[in-house]
């Protein structure tokens, strides 16, 4: 992304999307009062994320007896809820979910990876589906320390141990298989970026057609595989996004406050909420709405503005597909492909 002289100035700057991740599968519901489990909480969760300021909406879903929905019916439930409850909110699914069939009939049918390719059938369907690129370690264990543990079920160490060991497999003929699934039925795909090397597969995929469409990354500074915290690594990931991209800062634990604060500042996006965060900046506990709160707050000492749901769906250009590799690379301001026998740099003929 390239900045100028006056990039800085909040009325250069485009509006503030905040995404919020409200229900933190990760927790089991002891771990934290703001863990909704009903239905009803659920949905209700999403309204009070949306009146905070909250204009993306990342979604899982939690069975009655409060762990982790794996089945398509509870998540086609939770999004037609959604639909009603928050019409104006960008709706994310989660995409590291893989559904578990609920009769012998669809455990015939469902094969391998078609369990996380079944996130291309939800109905109603989301506005976006959250894409990993290749294949990496999320060890979130790596930058936890006791205190963002205490009292929680990650305090265990045999769980501890699992969440080291974690694997998020996404190589190749998934992913490209999964875009094209996402994108014939009219779901923008997300793509959680942990590091340089995934910014330029998605590039490389943008050069060879497989995807068009508006390029909408998280930076994903988790450590374990992904990024670590290290500012300059998250600037450098910035000044190699395309201009035209939309990018969000993701990190975790208290981090999530400096590193958001930045974000805003460089005219980025945040995301917030108790999957990333049970803590606000003082080590105090705080809720997903509080956090909200806190960027709103933020952004308003900036003067800078916050997104509404219509602000957020056109900064997103949710629905919006190209027609070819040259037409995406313009549209998000890189570099044309190279022609044949084209030496130097390929320069974008002037109009």
């Amino acid at each position: 992304m390239h900045f100028l002289d006056d990039s800085l100035l909040p009325e250069n700057q485009e509006k503030l999307v905040i995404q919020v991740a409200p229900y933190g599968p990760q927790w089991l519901p002891g771990d934290s009062d703001d863990i909704p489990v009903s239905m009803e909480e659920q949905v209700q969760k999403a309204v009070d994320c949306y009146n905070a300021g909250a204009t993306v909406l990342h979604v899982h879903v939690r069975e009655a007896d409060g762990k982790g929905s794996k089945r398509l019916s509870m998540f086609n439930e939770m999004l037609a809820r959604l639909r009603e409850a928050v019409p104006k909110m960008v709706l994310q699914v989660g995409g590291s979910i893989s559904f578990a069939p609920e009769d012998e009939g669809q455990a015939a049918k469902w094969l391998a990876d078609d369990t996380r390719h079944m996130l291309a059938e939800l109905q109603p369907k989301p506005d976006q589906v959250t894409v990993a690129i290749n294949t990496s370690q999320m060890n979130v264990m790596e930058l936890m320390t006791e205190a963002d543990v205490a009292g929680t079920s990650l305090a265990n160490p045999a769980i501890q141990a699992a969440y080291r060991d974690m694997i998020v497999p996404s190589n190749p003929s998934w992913h490209v298989e999964h875009i094209k699934r996402l994108v014939a039925k009219g779901i923008q795909p997300h793509f959680m970026l942990g590091n340089m090397t995934g910014l330029e597969t998605v590039e490389r995929l943008i050069r060879a057609g497989v995807y068009h469409g508006p390029l909408i990354l998280n930076y994903v500074a988790i450590g374990g595989g992904a990024a670590g915290l290290h500012p300059a690594d998250m600037i450098e990931f910035v000044r190699r996004t395309p201009d035209g991209a939309v990018l969000t800062i993701e990190t975790l634990n208290r981090t999530v406050f400096p590193m958001s604060a930045m974000a805003i500042a460089l005219g980025l996006h945040v995301r917030v909420g108790i999957e990333d965060t049970l803590y606000g900046p003082n080590g105090q506990r705080a809720t997903s709405v509080q956090q909200i709160e806190t960027m709103v707050r933020i952004a308003r000492e900036l003067n800078r503005e916050v997104a509404t749901g219509e602000d957020a769906h056109r900064i997103y250009q949710t629905g919006t597909f190209w027609n070819s590799a040259d037409e995406t690379l313009a549209r998000l301001g890189m570099v044309p492909n190279r022609k044949p026998t084209q030496r130097g740099v390929p320069l974008r003929p002037a109009a």
